[in-house]
């Protein structure tokens, strides 16, 4: 094998975020850009003798030529083995899963999560270090430091590797296993939920649709909900997923259903044909993105279970008929019905939520006299509590929840959770959530997200935002009065590493809050983020919408941040 070096010069943009770096794929395609931040990685991580890797995507444009790049210079950087999935493919959870089972050296994960894909879409990439979890802001920037005075990287000339079947190939004296995506992850799960009772709850009747967005899950959902736990299924499928461009296709020329009629048949998994451009649409379980399960679950003859997915795996959606759960009351009923679950039946040592998350959770950590942890947003914060055996079930109010299982939020491991409860219980997902709220209260709440907005608009919210700090402070509005204005910092429990400006807070003297923050996982634009919450104690009251509970501090957020005057945006592009 000959190992070429290549002279380079650095580009000034690839500076990791919160979930790796992200960008348009014109730029990736741009000549040694890829290659560039590929070294980086491996310069900063120092590959030991004999180390192994985990390599795979979810599948969306580029994703396969960008694996074979990355194989080749992971030989010339001295890996001894690299584990890809076949097909190129790996859900983010997955891979965080076979690098905790083989204990390799870390993995790299090539997704852009819920951003759209196609060759004018995005594309990303991340590293995730030996526990599994993306890689703490040390290790990021220091890839970031190495990837600003880059002059050369090293590549292997060798012909490209077969991605579409098992086996094990060499590239000089390195051997790439192209595995099975699903298997190792499906053995994980069964492991940890009660498959034989939530199998018996499906034959008895009871009915779900999961929508994989034509994105990862979508073989992964085949296997674990028809194969494994006898969900109806009206297709037949091939045993290999990912065959030819990253994408199934089903026997006998059967069509993927489209449209709210078809997708409303009997089949328990919908747009489950992994394509590169996740079929044209916008790969984000929420309820403006998956509007075609959101329709099935709010019209006639609904389901009594409704689920979705994102482009990478590790986001979810919960609907029961005629009802959504936010992701914060879902980590919460979670929490609240853990002991139900085999895998965790044991006990949670702490829960643990980002801080725009509602308090939901915190609650129910109160009543069973176990910590509650208030992180920042991006998934490696949790990590650290995790490692340190202070939390067992994390989450973030962007539709990710997860456990010490692996070191990523989990999207099939939330819907599995699930109907474990529903298995058990034997109620209505409404029912059961009526009932916590009941016990608990509910924390109403919802996120306004104003996507792709001018930088300079964003930016120049935030400025006044905290320009006001001093005027706000003790104002009045109506009812309510200010009672602290701050930008949250979190300063980490266990290795003692500070995190700052991670959102501006303005809490309320009634425990009422509203949260603004910018988003660290676009590619254009900015996003900037409202977060509302309002506790109501009142059962009477549970039933209200939660955009008529909250219309003050909506007006209020409005007012202050004067978001309508500085963006020219009338309202906002996602409500969840």
């Amino acid at each position: 094998m000959q190992i070429r070096t290549v002279a380079t010069t650095p580009f000034t943009d690839q500076k990791p975020g919160t979930s790796g770096l992200r960008k348009r794929v014109p730029t990736f395609l741009q000549a040694h850009y890829l290659e560039n931040f590929v070294q980086s990685i491996f310069d900063t991580i120092s590959v030991p003798q004999g180390a192994t890797l985990v390599l795979g995507g979810d599948g969306r444009y580029y994703n396969r030529e960008a694996i074979q790049i990355i194989l080749k210079m992971a030989a010339a950087s001295g890996f001894t083995r690299v584990l890809v999935g076949r097909g190129g493919i790996l859900s983010t959870p997955a891979a965080s899963c076979l690098i905790r089972k083989y204990r390799t050296h870390g993995g790299i994960i090539l997704s852009a999560s819920h951003n759209p894909g196609g060759p004018d879409g995005d594309f990303g990439i991340k590293f995730n270090t030996e526990n599994g979890g993306p890689a703490p802001e040390k290790i990021t920037e220091a890839i970031f430091a190495a990837s600003k005075k880059i002059s050369q990287y090293h590549i292997a000339d060798s012909a490209d590797v077969e991605l579409d079947r098992t086996g094990d190939y060499e590239i000089g004296e390195m051997t790439v296993s192209v595995i099975d995506p699903v298997e190792a992850y499906a053995e994980l799960m069964e492991s940890l939920f009660d498959f034989a009772a939530i199998r018996t709850l499906l034959k008895g009747g009871f009915r779900i649709k999961f929508d994989a967005m034509h994105a990862v899950t979508g073989p992964y959902a085949r296997e674990i909900f028809v194969n494994r736990l006898g969900a109806p299924s009206t297709r037949y499928w091939r045993s290999q997923p990912f065959a030819g461009e990253g994408a199934m296709r089903p026997r006998h020329g059967a069509a993927e259903p489209t449209g709210a009629g078809v997708a409303a048949s009997a089949d328990s998994v919908m747009n489950a044909i992994p394509l590169p451009d996740f079929g044209g649409g916008h790969p984000d379980p929420n309820l403006t993105y998956a509007h075609e399960l959101v329709e099935i679950l709010y019209g006639d003859n609904a389901p009594d279970f409704g689920a979705a997915s994102d482009g990478d795996g590790d986001r979810n959606m919960i609907l029961g008929k005629h009802f959504f759960i936010t992701p914060s009351d879902s980590l919460a009923i979670l929490a609240a019905n853990a002991h139900l679950v085999p895998g965790y039946q044991q006990g949670l040592a702490g829960i643990a939520r980002s801080m725009p998350t509602s308090a939901a959770a915190d609650r129910v950590a109160k009543a069973l006299g176990i910590p509650c942890y208030e992180t920042p947003t991006g998934w490696k914060f949790f990590g650290n509590l995790m490692d340190a055996g202070k939390v067992t079930l994390c989450g973030e109010e962007s539709f990710g929840t997860g456990s010490d299982h692996i070191r990523e939020k989990d999207g099939l491991w939330a819907v599995l959770f699930w109907l474990n409860i529903l298995a058990v219980r034997r109620q209505s997902v409404e029912a059961i959530t009526r009932e916590h709220w009941a016990q608990y209260g509910r924390n109403v709440y919802s996120r306004h997200d104003y996507e792709d907005i001018p930088s300079d608009a964003a930016n120049g919210v935030m400025k006044l935002l905290h320009d006001s700090f001093a005027e706000l402070q003790g104002a009045q509005f109506g009812h309510l009065q200010v009672k602290l204005c701050d930008d949250f910092s979190y300063t980490d429990p266990v290795d003692g590493s500070v995190s700052t400006g991670q959102g501006v807070r303005i809490i309320f003297t009634d425990g009422s809050r509203i949260v603004f923050r910018l988003s660290g996982t676009g590619t254009g634009g900015a996003t900037l983020r409202i977060y509302l919450e309002s506790y109501e104690p009142d059962i009477s009251k549970h039933h209200l919408d939660a955009q008529q509970s909250l219309a003050t501090l909506i007006g209020i957020a409005l007012q202050i941040s004067e978001l309508r005057k500085r963006t020219r945006r009338e309202r906002p592009t996602v409500i969840t």
